[in-house]
């Protein structure tokens, strides 16, 4: 039997092996840039509604007024399962209280303002967290991406021995294609244990999911929250009877007079105006990677433990620490500027690394001038979308369709240098004698 393939189908393989790897370079390049501009989180939501009140410090009445506000507005529409108050940080001073369906801005003695208007914030955050997909698919590619990151970090060292002796060479007098080799690997070198950090807790953050649906299935007959409660505690069991508002400035003072150097970053009521509602503070604690530590509290406000991020198992306590060491939410600005400085790196490595691997086969004779034109959509064309969304959220407002936008633009950018290379040239004629 004759098993040969036809060389134009092989020529059609190999297009199409290198087109998925130009693909899967692109949504690295693209969660890297993303994610190096998501570091100014607070700083965007700032920018975008300047007029909202911003102030030090948000009393324990306040807060138990502004949650009050916020369900009597709401008391006709759909009932709530949480209700979030963000207490005033350093990064962003602004008391927010945000419900299953709706967030307002609090004035400091907790009349509520202005609901809160952060869309391209929201939209920057879901493009790196999902690529604007359904949160379990889009979440666990971007987690896929970062062990590819991980893995490329590895091979990369791996392949070139002599990385480490000659991180601060440069050869000056280098250009093109080697030029771009030279500094592809000297930002590889000085940016390795930004790259590892970002890269495993991106895995981690990405993965989580799916891994916490598998452990389910075969540890806890498919209960999720049941996986999560062995880190973040376990949920009260509900009860739906009618109840008044818990008292949330109690459990505020209790705080205030037991815990004065936890910060608190957030007040939750879970399951509110029913008898099974209860509340849990959420405290940062100074000099600790950790995001917080879950004080729970009753509805009267006696406390009744923490969930243990803070002094649980090392495995708990580590589980806490990966959001803030990923986004870069500690040490203030000097860290997040040395994020943004390091992950500016980062995204140059991904897009250099395309280019030097097109330019490999360019000189092997696998000219692929249509991938060529797609890769500098990508480069050019994702900076370009974003600004783009940027410039939309102040003319269009807060409601514009930001992901439209964006991917139609990115679209565009790779789409059209690659028709104009394949329809666009001009006809020529034959060499004659």
């Amino acid at each position: 039997m004759n098993w040969s393939i036809a060389k134009s189908t092989v020529k059609t393989a190999l297009s199409a092996h290198a087109a998925m790897g130009l693909l899967a370079s692109a949504l690295l390049y693209l969660v890297c840039l993303s994610g190096t501009v998501l570091v100014l989180y607070d700083e965007w939501q700032r920018l975008e509604q300047p007029a909202a009140p911003e102030m030090a410090s948000f009393a324990p009445g306040s807060v138990q007024r502004a949650m009050e506000e916020v369900l009597a507005l709401e008391a006709d529409g759909p009932t709530t399962t949480h209700l979030y108050v963000h207490m005033p940080t350093a990064q962003l001073p602004r008391a927010t209280v945000t419900t299953d369906t709706s967030a307002h801005h609090a004035n400091a003695d907790g009349s509520l303002v202005m609901p809160e208007e952060n869309g391209w914030s929201e939209f920057l955050y879901d493009l790196h967290y999902t690529l604007n997909l359904p949160t379990l698919v889009g979440i666990t590619i971007v987690g896929a991406l970062g062990a590819i990151m991980l893995a490329l970090a590895f091979t990369g060292v791996l392949a070139m021995p002599r990385l480490f002796r000659d991180a601060f060479r440069l050869n000056a007098r280098s250009s093109g294609g080697i030029a771009m080799a030279d500094w592809h690997n000297r930002l590889s070198v000085w940016t390795l244990p930004f790259t590892l950090a970002i890269a495993i807790t991106g895995a981690v953050i990405g993965l989580a999911t799916v891994t916490a649906y598998a452990i389910a299935e075969v540890s806890y007959d498919g209960d999720v929250e049941a996986v999560y409660a062995t880190i973040f505690g376990a949920e009260a069991e509900g009860d739906p009877a009618p109840a008044p508002l818990p008292d949330v400035a109690a459990a505020l003072g209790y705080m205030a007079a037991e815990h004065p150097d936890v910060a608190v970053t957030y007040a939750i009521v879970h399951d509110p105006l029913t008898a099974g509602q209860h509340v849990q503070i959420v405290g940062e604690h100074h000099r600790r990677l950790i995001f917080g530590e879950y004080y729970a509290f009753d509805a009267a406000g006696n406390f009744h433990g923490t969930a243990g991020m803070a002094d649980g198992a090392l495995g708990q306590q580590a589980a806490a620490s990966v959001y803030n060491l990923h986004f870069g939410n500690y040490g203030g600005l000097p860290v997040k500027l040395a994020y943004i400085l390091f992950g500016l790196a980062l995204t140059a490595v991904c897009a250099t690394g395309t280019y030097i691997w097109l330019g490999k086969r360019r000189r092997r004779g696998m000219a692929e001038p249509r991938l060529t034109a797609a890769w500098h959509g990508v480069v050019w064309g994702t900076p370009a979308a974003l600004v783009a969304t940027l410039a939309a959220r102040f003319v269009l407002g807060n409601e514009a369709p930001f992901t439209a936008i964006f991917w139609i633009l990115l679209a565009l950018a790779v789409v059209l240098p690659v028709l104009r290379l394949t329809f666009g040239q001009p006809h020529q004629p034959p060499v004659t004698a």
